[in-house]
């Protein structure tokens, strides 16, 4: 269908293999299971991505979806003891480990952009540690420089949930993402800390504020791994147009979610979401910020993509709906994969 190659800006896997969850999925074999392992990434054209490490509640919240008449809330999720995120992101992380050393060489852990493209030439899956709330991360910020030396290159400091260093966004819709307050003073420490060693900070899941506060303090440019535009779909996930604005003028890249209720205006959550409605939105985000500024950010495991697209191996789908739709063979190859490597060479000390 086409020979474009793709680098996804995140995927939740890491949660569901077999490396870390007893009975989990094999990543190295073909599965029916969810929506990525190696086989399908490599049907795709996928050739790297961020792998999101990510500490779970210790209990799983009971009754804290509220549904509206015209939509619904997601309560927070309980904040995390560090102790206990910290055992968690180092299990996840020897898991990962142990599975690019039983791959043979099929996946790669990469922590520059040579190293991308040269797993890319290799015809091996270049895999970037990205940590999706830093919870295991205390306010003297050691366990941060820990994980920097074993490979990581990309941090959301919150996920949906508050915690020492700021506050996520609830989901919610319809709703504004200015839910609250901004970074704390631990926070803005984070991200000078990481802008110290060429961590990428991810604005996904932070909350309006938030972004605001990265946006006064960060030299790198702005980015979201995975979010939408919220003028189409006011979900509080979602970034407005004065968000769009600032990661454009740095430099940025929106990582473009393939959650269906994300993308579509009135959030139902349906798969059957066609791909006509899923290339406008993308379209919309392109027309703001320039098509060197949006990228793939499929949200693999973590959340309902468009059954037309179903699994890592349908990602050339979406790619030759977009072509239909008039995107040409430069702007599609940006998208794809070259607007990821632009921002993580400016932002990594590599």
């Amino acid at each position: 269908m086409n020979g474009i190659d793709v680098f996804d800006g995140h995927n939740d896997s890491v949660q569901y293999m077999s490396d870390y969850k007893p009975g989990g999925r094999d990543f190295l074999a073909r599965s029916e299971a969810g929506p990525l392992d190696l086989p399908r990434a490599m049907e795709g054209r996928l050739v790297g991505g961020l792998f999101a490490l990510y500490a779970h509640p210790e209990r799983k919240p009971e009754n804290n979806v509220t549904q509206t008449s015209d939509g619904y809330e997601v309560r927070y999720a309980e904040a995390l003891d560090e102790g206990y995120a910290r055992r968690l992101i180092d299990a996840q992380l020897d898991a990962m480990n142990r599975l690019i050393r039983r791959s043979d060489g099929r996946m790669r852990l990469a922590t520059g952009v040579d190293e991308i493209n040269a797993a890319r030439a290799a015809s091996a899956l270049a895999v970037v540690l990205h940590m999706e709330g830093a919870e295991a991360i205390g306010p003297g910020l050691d366990y941060l420089h820990t994980l920097h030396a074993a490979g990581l290159r990309s941090l959301g400091p919150v996920w949906s949930r508050p915690n020492i260093f700021g506050y996520g966004v609830p989901f919610a819709y319809p709703r504004s993402p200015d839910t609250g307050p901004g970074l704390t003073d631990a926070g803005r420490d984070l991200v000078r800390t990481c802008n110290t060693l060429g961590i990428m900070i991810d604005l996904a899941h932070l909350n309006e504020r938030g972004f605001w506060d990265v946006a006064a303090l960060s030299t790198a440019p702005l980015v979201a791994t995975h979010a939408c535009a919220h003028a189409i779909c006011p979900s509080t996930r979602n970034l407005t147009d004065r968000q769009l604005d600032a990661i454009r003028d740095t430099d940025g890249v929106i990582g473009f979610n393939l959650a269906v209720y994300d993308i579509r205006a009135d959030a139902h959550l349906d798969a059957d979401t066609p791909l006509d409605l899923v290339v406008r939105h993308i379209e919309y985000l392109v027309n703001h910020v320039g098509a060197d500024r949006v990228a793939l950010g499929s949200d693999f495991d973590g959340t309902v993509v468009p059954r037309e697209i179903k699994d890592a191996s349908g990602l050339p789908r979406l790619l030759e709906a977009m072509r239909k739709a008039g995107f040409d063979e430069p702007a599609l190859k940006k998208f794809a994969f070259e607007n990821w490597l632009r921002v993580f060479g400016l932002t990594w000390q590599c």
